[in-house]
């Protein structure tokens, strides 16, 4: 059986589920299980066809305009994003695990747009961020220069055991 291969994601959206609002940017971090990095992938998402801005959103991305723009640079249909995204993870070493914060959209918007678009969910499983065992799965770096700050104290210091996830510099 190949090694678990652990892949954190971070993204952004216009709404709080999918469907009927869009993934706006997708980034996942890849890592063996000792730690070490493995791989990423970022890309920005096209809004879905007839899917809306929620109005919470919208007042958050009035207030980050730019970083909005900055989501819509280079956007790409979700159906070739999702597929690249599936070709990235059967590329890494090993089985991917979705680490997750349960607490956090990112895993019912990838499962979504992972069914929706490549017809499958290509995780070997999912895993909490945090493991139990001092072991700290960092989310990417954000493109984002207003979210780096958010997904800093969201993370935990780094652990002082021997086996310590390094942080990505956000």
């Amino acid at each position: 059986m190949p090694p678990s291969i652990h892949v954190t994601t971070h993204i952004h959206t216009d709404g709080p589920i999918p469907g009927p609002h869009s993934l706006l940017t997708l980034a996942s971090a890849a890592y063996h299980a000792d730690g070490t990095p493995a791989g990423t992938f970022t890309a920005n998402l096209r809004e879905l066809p007839g899917a809306t801005l929620h109005p919470t959103a919208l007042a958050d991305w009035r207030n980050r305009a730019d970083e909005w723009l900055g989501t819509r640079r280079a956007a790409r249909p979700p159906g070739d994003v999702v597929q690249a995204y599936v070709t990235w993870l059967s590329g890494l070493d090993g089985q991917p695990l979705l680490v997750t914060d349960p607490e956090e959209p990112d895993h019912l918007f990838c499962y979504w747009y992972l069914q929706r678009f490549a017809g499958r969910w290509p995780f070997a499983g999912i895993a909490p961020r945090s493991m139990g065992d001092d072991r700290m799965w960092s989310p990417p770096a954000c493109p984002l220069v207003g979210c780096r700050t958010a997904v800093a104290v969201r993370s935990v210091p780094a652990p002082r055991s021997a086996g310590a996830v390094p942080a990505l510099a956000g």
